[in-house]
């Protein structure tokens, strides 16, 4: 269970986060969970592994609903596509209790978050920006108990 002081550093974070901000949080979600099912899978807990993979197909289906075709054309069609894509890896390390798809789906989801890490240091100018994660020693922290 998180603590209230997380909970309210949390809900801070988020609420004066740009939109921008929002999706690298989200995509940093999608990896810490990719990451806890990696590692339930190893330790043979199905109940966590399924909850983990869950939880990353859910915050790609939010990603994928706030995709505005309209606006982002081609870009935005070939998003939907990735994120499906993504899913149904995840959808199939969960049956067949691999971790090759999750591997490659971690692969993925990495290569668009160094990609929106790169539109922000070049929109702010800096080239290291302080919510930027090096994706090559990404290590997921957790907050659970």
């Amino acid at each position: 269970m998180r603590s209230k002081g997380y909970q309210n550093y949390f809900d801070d974070e988020v609420l004066n986060a740009s939109p921008v901000q929002l999706v690298q949080m989200l995509y940093r979600g999608v990896l810490d969970s990719i990451a806890s099912a990696r590692r339930h899978l190893r330790l043979g807990d199905i109940r966590s592994r399924s909850r983990s993979i869950s939880k990353a197909i859910a915050i790609l289906t939010e990603l994928a609903g706030s995709l505005d075709s309209k606006q982002g054309g081609e870009l935005s069609r070939n998003l939907a596509q990735l994120y499906d894509y993504v899913q149904r890896l995840l959808i199939q390390a969960n049956i067949e209790q691999r971790d090759k798809p999750l591997v490659e789906a971690e692969q993925l989801v990495s290569k668009l978050a160094q990609a929106w890490d790169s539109f922000t240091a070049e929109r702010t100018g800096d080239p290291s920006p302080t919510n930027a994660v090096i994706r090559d020693s990404y290590q997921p922290v957790s907050c659970a108990y």
